[in-house]
């Protein structure tokens, strides 16, 4: 039997509504190419891996919330597509999306990794792609979130990083970098994956003909506590990583502003 085009990925945590959206989303607009879906269940304890076995598509129980990075990995590591996709549970795929990305990604050689355009439910854009994170480069990303989302992401472009929210992988890529870095427990993982793909020679390719509804910030939204705290220790970790010399004023920073609280 023959690899499948593509091996869809997703991680669930508590997330059931979400989860089961996305798979009837995926039911219902079954991409053309060859594919599985795979469900890594981080330990939920509200019936997702449940809801998603009944959906017929395979579950894998992580035995514990082992983060997104984690668990990413052992998704990719049990799956068998030429390429794969990393997509939210709480994302919807309209139809065509998934065939469309892998007609982007098999179209270039050079192309590692492409992610699609990110809107809500209301079609507002997400700035879903960026340049490598860094001191100056952070400021510049926040002040282009505030400006003409919509305009910037019409454009096809090749950007340092896109959003793990959706993003597809050829998977030799994604081996030959040793896939996620598990360091990250939540956020950033995205960008340091491309990093990783991009110090190869590789490129990352941002395409707005796919496009892909986001109900972001739903894990955020239920512990806000302790999505702050992941993000800021993977912001870290990633400084620690990437820009050893800033990573003592980013610690500092990040110290003061607890005491702030």
């Amino acid at each position: 039997m023959s690899a499948p085009d593509v091996s869809i990925v997703i991680v669930s945590y508590n997330a059931r509504a979400d989860l089961e959206r996305c798979l009837a989303s995926l039911a219902s607009n079954r991409p053309v190419a060859s594919h599985e879906v795979i469900v890594v269940d981080n330990a939920s304890t509200d019936g997702s891996g449940d809801a998603a076995r009944a959906a017929g598509v395979q579950v894998i129980d992580a035995g514990q919330n082992l983060g997104f990075a984690r668990a990413n990995n052992i998704g990719i590591r049990a799956s068998h597509g030429r390429n794969v996709l990393l997509l939210n549970s709480d994302t919807v795929v309209p139809a065509g999306a998934v065939d469309g990305l892998l007609s982007e990604l098999t179209g270039e050689p050079a192309i590692a990794v492409v992610g699609p355009r990110l809107v809500d439910v209301t079609g507002r854009a997400e700035l879903s792609f960026g340049s490598m994170i860094g001191p100056i480069n952070e400021m510049r990303q926040k002040r282009r979130a505030r400006g003409d989302v919509d305009a910037l992401t019409r454009t096809r472009r090749y950007p340092d990083w896109v959003s793990g929210a959706c993003l597809l992988v050829r998977r030799a890529d994604a081996d030959a970098v040793g896939l996620l870095d598990e360091r990250y427990f939540m956020y950033t993982e995205d960008v340091d994956f491309c990093a990783a793909m991009r110090a190869r020679g590789r490129r990352i390719l941002f395409t707005p003909t796919a496009e892909i509804v986001h109900l972001r910030g739903r894990s955020a939204a239920a512990d806000p506590a302790a999505a702050r705290l992941a993000f800021d220790r993977s912001r870290l970790a990633f400084y620690e990583k990437h820009h050893p010399i800033w990573a003592p004023v980013l610690r500092l920073y990040l110290r003061l502003r607890r005491a702030d609280m």
